[in-house]
């Protein structure tokens, strides 16, 4: 089994491990997580994401990620691999450079999008220092 102390942004088999933790252990990873539903909901939060990014988790869990929280990923390079993977009943499981513009200067973040059919939920990762 994955420990928290163990797990890093490039793991593997990093789905399975976030799935596994609980709330307080993803707020002791050193990278951001964003968890959201099939609807696009968010359902998980760290401590790590709300510290960096400025935004509370009261004001991120419960809405919808890509029109709400975070709009400046709702395009084809984010939001339209996890449509694409649902659509097709695959997984994803892609890293990428990105630019987060949302209330916030321009930051230089690396995205993991990790999803897979009967996962507990998806996942944007963010990678502060790259």
């Amino acid at each position: 089994m994955i420990t928290v102390q163990a797990m890093a942004f490039e793991d593997l088999a990093l789905l399975r491990g976030l799935d596994a933790l609980s709330d307080a252990e993803l707020d002791h990873l050193d990278f951001g997580v964003i968890g959201f539903d099939d609807e696009g909901i968010v359902r998980r939060y760290n401590a790590y994401e709300s510290q960096a990014a400025g935004l509370s988790t009261s004001r991120v869990v419960g809405h919808a990620l890509f029109t709400v929280v975070a709009p400046c990923m709702n395009n084809y390079l984010v939001a339209q691999r996890f449509d694409d993977a649902a659509a097709q009943g695959s997984e994803l499981d892609a890293t990428i450079d990105y630019v987060l513009t949302l209330r916030m200067r321009p930051v230089k973040v690396r995205l993991r999008l990790l999803a897979a059919p009967g996962s507990a939920g998806q996942y944007v990762l963010v990678q502060r220092s790259i």
